[in-house]
């Protein structure tokens, strides 16, 4: 072999040895085994296969969100569990400008979404409705994180509907009970 090969061989051998020590992170306390190592802008389905998988963990919670004096509620109103991936922690920090909690208003958050067709995602996001008072529950997941999203509106009189995201990991197939 004559130097410059010897050279590249070299280089892709660091290369690869700092690639394998290199870690990712499902942000802020979810485990790392469950985040794709493939790029935040690009979506692949396959970073969303974990999230399909049935499992013994749950998320309930409920809303308990106020601006002030002014409480607010999601009654009747979807509440969406988006999987982590790449691509949807950066979709979160796009619409959110956080990956781990916010309260804005919805029409800032639709002003961020991008006008062009997104990737189609929705199989791999989960639903449910926000009952009465303000709960609400998902089951038979598997350990991973997750965005729970819904719209809060003022419970009396008007005011802006807010747009309220938080983080969440499930882990070892144990309950989880989040305050939005």
């Amino acid at each position: 072999m004559n130097m410059t090969a010897l050279r590249l061989l070299a280089s892709a051998a660091a290369l690869t040895i700092v690639a394998g020590c290199a870690t990712t992170s499902s942000g802020p306390s979810g485990p790392p085994a469950k985040t794709p190592a493939s790029s935040p802008a690009q979506f692949r389905t396959s970073d969303f296969a974990w999230s399909a998988q049935p499992g013994r963990a749950s998320v309930t919670g409920g809303l308990a969100y106020r601006r002030g004096a002014q409480t607010y509620s999601c009654a009747g109103a979807a509440v969406v569990l988006t999987p982590e991936t790449g691509w949807t922690r950066q979709r979160m920090v796009t619409l959110y400008k956080s990956s781990t909690y916010a309260a804005l208003p919805v029409a800032d958050v639709r002003a961020r979404t991008p006008s062009e067709p997104g990737e189609d995602y929705s199989a791999f996001v989960r639903r449910t409705t926000c009952d009465a008072q303000n709960r609400f529950a998902f089951t038979s997941l598997p350990d991973g994180g997750w965005f729970v999203i819904t719209v809060a509106k003022p419970a009396v009189g008007t005011g802006e509907n807010v747009a309220v995201m938080r983080y969440v990991t499930t882990k070892g197939g144990r309950a989880t009970t989040l305050g939005l």
